[in-house]
């Protein structure tokens, strides 16, 4: 749990510890911060899985599990994917009137089956806060990681961002070569001598 003090002054000094534990610690270090700073129906958004939000549900062989043991699994599947992960914190932003904590991500990794291959990923992480009135503390109830799209071809196809950024800028000189054609097939009527920004 986090004191709204410290949320306010010294956000960047919590924070990186956290996501350390959650993504380079051992499976009882991430259960720790999970079962610290998590509520027990936290969700999960990543482009690659989901977990939504629920508590107290039973299942055979395993007994009762709620959404924040789902995301102990899959950070104890991404060590298991990724087992060297040289991330850094660079930036967090408490929004204390949304309730939310932006945090800017850098990490350099390689998968368990491509232990040549390195790729270095950058994301946001929204990280929704929840306020307990038992104990005045905010605590996560909602984790969401957001990636460009060519940021994800990293996971699968080292160098595919490459192709993708080529790719963005053919689409952008489409646009800009084609809107003067699709200007005119939607507005006929509309006499102009110039589709060049004006200064």
């Amino acid at each position: 749990m986090f004191e709204i003090i410290k949320w306010e002054r010294g956000a960047e000094r919590q924070i990186p510890s956290i996501i350390h534990a959650l993504t380079s610690g051992t499976p009882a270090e991430q259960k720790s911060a999970l079962d610290t700073y998590f509520l027990p129906s936290a969700s999960f958004y990543h482009p690659l899985c989901r977990v939504p939000p629920f508590a107290h549900v039973q299942v055979p062989l395993v007994g009762e599990v709620n959404s924040r043991w789902v995301i102990w699994m899959i950070y104890r599947w991404y060590r298991i994917l990724c087992p060297r992960i040289e991330l850094v914190v660079e930036g967090a932003e408490f929004n204390q009137e949304m309730g939310v904590l932006f945090v800017e991500i850098s990490q350099v990794f390689s998968l368990l089956f491509v232990p040549f291959a390195k790729s270095r990923v950058h994301l946001t992480t929204k990280l929704g806060l929840v306020k307990e009135k038992t104990d005045d503390k905010y605590y996560i109830a909602k984790q969401e990681d957001l990636y460009q799209f060519n940021e994800v071809f990293k996971f699968f196809w080292p160098g595919g961002d490459w192709t993708m950024r080529g790719w963005q800028v053919v689409t952008t000189v489409v646009c800009v070569h084609e809107y003067p054609q699709g200007f005119r097939l939607y507005f006929p009527y509309y006499h102009t001598t110039t589709f060049c920004p004006q200064n």
